[in-house]
């Protein structure tokens, strides 16, 4: 799962991933203001995230619970995982698409809990800010750094969600991680099933869990 590795880096620097039914709050194209927020809200995400990398009293479980919970608060996850696997939506039971969605957010904040020290001294600078159609969603662009490494650009897709945000897409250096983590689910599940590959994602938490 090559792209989960890159959606790891990016969660990483910067917030330190069909069927979905619009609420009102989605509903409404982001004002000027909203942009400013939402260039703010990514910052402050940042510092959070950071703050947990440089606290050195914390274990690898307690990091792992922590991001857990943020991820669940700033991400649009339900959205996230439906993109994912929209092609086989239609095809699935609701028991499948239960399993699935369990074993998501788990799946992947384990792909990049083992990096997590490789960026505690990441800096992520906002750049400008550009609102994207009539639901609210708002483009973040950013420029990521950290010492020794080459900086890189990052668009972070927020939606606003009634006075806060949601991550709903991320673009690092021209790639939609959204999309090219579409084909990897997409030619796991062709080539292997849709339930191997919730076999998959449990395996690799349960492995992350006993480590």
């Amino acid at each position: 799962m090559r792209s989960i590795k890159i959606i790891a880096a990016a969660l990483l620097a910067a917030s330190a991933l069909p069927g979905v039914v619009a609420t009102p709050a989605y509903a409404q194209a982001a004002t000027a203001a909203d942009s400013a927020a939402a260039s703010k809200w990514v910052v402050d995400i940042s510092n959070k995230v950071f703050a947990v990398l440089k606290d050195k009293s914390l274990s690898q479980n307690a990091i792992r619970g922590k991001f857990r919970g943020m991820m669940r608060e700033s991400f649009a996850l339900d959205e996230i995982g439906n993109k994912l696997i929209r092609r086989y939506r239609s095809q699935i039971t609701p028991a499948q698409y239960a399993a699935y969605q369990a074993a998501l957010p788990d799946f992947a904040i384990n792909a990049y809990s083992d990096r997590l020290e490789n960026y505690a001294n990441a800096s992520v600078q906002p750049v400008r800010t550009v609102p994207r159609g009539t639901r609210g969603d708002i483009d973040v662009y950013s420029r990521i750094s950290r010492p020794g490494s080459q900086p890189f650009d990052a668009v972070w897709t927020v939606r606003k969600v009634g006075n806060d945000f949601r991550i709903v897409n991320i673009t690092v250096a021209g790639i939609n991680l959204s999309l090219t983590q579409e084909a990897d689910f997409s030619a796991y599940i062709a080539k292997n099933g849709f339930d191997a590959l919730v076999t998959f994602m449990k395996s690799s938490n349960a492995k992350a869990l006993a480590a």
